[in-house]
């Protein structure tokens, strides 16, 4: 059965949403804090999931260079968990970065077997110079980073 739920680019109307999900996440110290500021900033990045009240699942596609980009702040209402909810965004980020020209994608995270199903691999978080020297030198966790770096060639 088809899941009603459909993904969507993010509209204005969502950040207050999208920045209350990624709370949750980031409350629970498995997802890096974003001000609301930050995802207005990013906001054309974000794909969402709503359920007609609320942001109930996002990510955003953010590009690093001609080749890469990273699938970043995916994160799924825990009421609504098990849906295939993180499995649609992901898959229609992948479309957007072959669409865009892209031929990596990668991520970092603390769900391996996640991304596994996406046929993304292990590697070694030195593989990404654009990840790190763009943006883990900035983070608060740099030299305690203990996330795993995973990509996918597409």
């Amino acid at each position: 059965m088809e899941s009603p739920f459909k993904t969507r680019a993010a509209a204005l109307g969502d950040a207050s949403g999208i920045a209350e999900l990624l709370r949750i996440y980031s409350d629970l110290g498995v997802l890096l804090p974003r001000s609301e500021s930050d995802i207005y900033n990013s906001l054309r990045d974000f794909t969402v999931v709503d359920d007609g009240s609320k942001i109930i699942a996002c990510a955003a596609l953010l590009i690093y260079s001609q080749e890469l980009a990273e699938v970043r702040s995916l994160a799924v209402h825990p009421d609504y968990l098990r849906r295939g909810l993180g499995d649609k965004i992901v898959t229609q980020l992948e479309s957007d970065a072959v669409r865009l020209g892209l031929k990596k994608l990668m991520a970092l995270t603390y769900v391996v077997e996640f991304f596994e199903r996406h046929q993304f691999r292990v590697i070694d978080m030195s593989l990404l110079p654009e990840k790190v020297w763009g943006a883990c030198i900035n983070c608060h966790q740099f030299q305690n980073c203990d996330e795993i770096a995973m990509l996918k060639y597409l």
